[in-house]
């Protein structure tokens, strides 16, 4: 590999470094109000192979239904997958319609068609919220570790929480919130 291909290879692991900084920082969202429904699970069928993750808890301490972190492990990963199509990545998002627009114009830059995630621990923390503890992959490769971000039970379906989502957003936004739906000013 060339110096100039090395430098592109840093420069686009550097921002996911700091993408996922602020994810991890931001990724204390609580259920939204509107549209939060009884315990369900749901998965992301055209999302890749899931592993499950290697531990799973629920706040009291007992193991977390299978089926909930399953749910869970499979539609975090499928969002931050490029090759989910965009229409059911909106769907994995946490009032995702709001986000359908920017969600379509980034999966065609470059370094989101090589940013995955790895889920690799999940607390169920109620009935519809879960910390998810996951790793940063850039074309397979490990770039960061031991990110924390929210999953919320949204209509049946667990969901990428938006705080975590808008975390992303206003740092690509040089931390400001203009031109940002106002999920993200309240979350800001």
């Amino acid at each position: 590999m060339n110096s100039r291909g090395h430098i592109s290879r840093l420069a686009g692991a550097c921002a996911v470094v700091a993408l996922t900084v602020t994810l991890g920082a931001c990724g204390s969202s609580g259920p939204s109000s509107a549209g939060t429904s009884a315990p369900a699970e749901t998965s992301a069928a055209t999302s890749p192979a899931a592993s499950a993750p290697a531990s799973a808890t629920a706040s009291t301490g007992a193991s977390a239904p299978a089926a909930t972190v399953a749910a869970i492990t499979t539609n975090w990963e499928a969002f931050f997958n490029a090759k989910t199509p965009d229409s059911k990545r909106v769907t994995l998002l946490q009032d995702g319609t709001q986000f359908a627009s920017i969600i379509k114009s980034q999966s065609g830059s470059g370094l989101a068609a090589l940013a995955t995630a790895k889920v690799t621990n999940v607390t169920v923390n109620s009935a519809t919220q879960a910390t998810v503890k996951y790793n940063i992959l850039v074309g397979g490769t490990p770039e960061l570790k031991n990110q924390t971000g929210t999953a919320v039970l949204q209509n049946g379906t667990w969901k990428v929480g938006v705080a975590s989502f808008c975390g992303l957003l206003i740092i690509e936004n040089n931390g400001k919130t203009k031109g940002l739906p106002a999920t993200c000013k309240t979350a800001a």
